[in-house]
């Protein structure tokens, strides 16, 4: 049986970025939806690119791309909440990557005691203070101490190849 393969990744290639696009795109992840408070109200954003770094003390990472009509925001909050979507919250998640204020209106939340506006439902919800921005290319990694978390029982939503979806058994 032939495996199909994708173009390869050449930098010198004019359309390089679309094929290492493709390539990444083939790895499955979770999806998060990650919100803070500003100055015109709270503010979301849809991301999958979330991953733990310690577990003592409690730190994750995520990379919002510096294109995005949200970076600056974001950079600059010194709190924030990173929530791990259920597969039941596909339309919640498409809300907040279209609109990251308007989404707001369109589901149930409240903000924590720093003035973090918390989505409720999610599976896992991280309540974060920003430890350190690192450069990385067209995108920042923001790493956060973790000072709260919240969980749930449910089933991720997952994306790969640009779609969402849910997990199967391999049984």
């Amino acid at each position: 049986m032939s495996i199909p393969t994708l173009p390869s990744f050449d930098p010198a290639h004019a359309d390089h970025s679309r094929a290492f696009r493709d390539a990444l795109g083939q790895f499955g992840t979770g999806v998060t939806i990650v919100t803070c408070q500003t100055p015109d109200g709270p503010l979301g954003m849809t991301a999958n690119s979330f991953a733990s770094v310690s577990l003592d003390p409690p730190l994750v990472l995520w990379s919002p791309a510096k294109a995005s009509r949200r970076y600056g925001p974001f950079i600059a909050a010194k709190r924030f909440g990173i929530h791990v979507i259920g597969a039941d919250q596909s339309e919640l998640c498409v809300n907040f990557a279209r609109d990251g204020s308007g989404a707001f209106a369109k589901c149930d939340w409240e903000a924590n005691t720093d003035g973090v506006p918390l989505l409720s439902g999610s599976l896992a919800r991280f309540e974060c203070a920003q430890e350190a921005l690192h450069d990385a290319g067209d995108h920042t990694i923001i790493v956060a101490r973790v000072t709260r978390v919240t969980t749930s029982e449910g089933a991720p939503l997952l994306f790969h190849a640009g779609r969402y979806g849910g997990f199967a058994d391999a049984s």
